[in-house]
């Protein structure tokens, strides 16, 4: 079974991706915030791929990608942001994301993607 770290600093959408990825076979920890996902991550958590926002408070996505890629060097990174800007997906890519999704983004959807980055999912 396939293990994803979703962050999100929106409750509700931890909660409706959480469910919609365990249905669909997943085993998923998250984290509301760019530094607790990264403490999880010093913390041993080996995460198969991460799904992050990019507007948090405490630590943003972008940030989050940077820290996580000194942790982690291959571990796929999906941002999943309201954020359309051009210049923000070119800094994540540069710092190491896999893939940007805008929001909202079916679940089904999502799922689709994660499997097509992840063989095996």
């Amino acid at each position: 079974m396939k293990h994803l770290l979703i962050v999100d600093d929106s409750a509700t959408m931890l909660m409706s991706l959480k469910s919609s990825l365990e249905i669909a076979g997943f085993k998923v920890d998250t984290a509301p915030d760019g530094e607790q996902a990264l403490a999880k991550l010093k913390g041993g958590l080996k995460p198969d791929l991460i799904v992050t926002d990019i507007n948090m408070p405490k630590m943003d996505g972008l940030e989050l990608i940077r820290e996580t890629r000194r942790v982690l060097r291959f571990t796929p990174i999906l941002t999943l942001t309201t954020e359309s800007q051009q210049a923000k997906r070119d800094e994540a890519k540069k710092l190491g994301a896999t893939g940007w999704l805008v929001k909202p983004v079916a679940a089904a959807e999502l799922v689709k993607i994660i499997k097509q980055v992840l063989p095996g999912a």
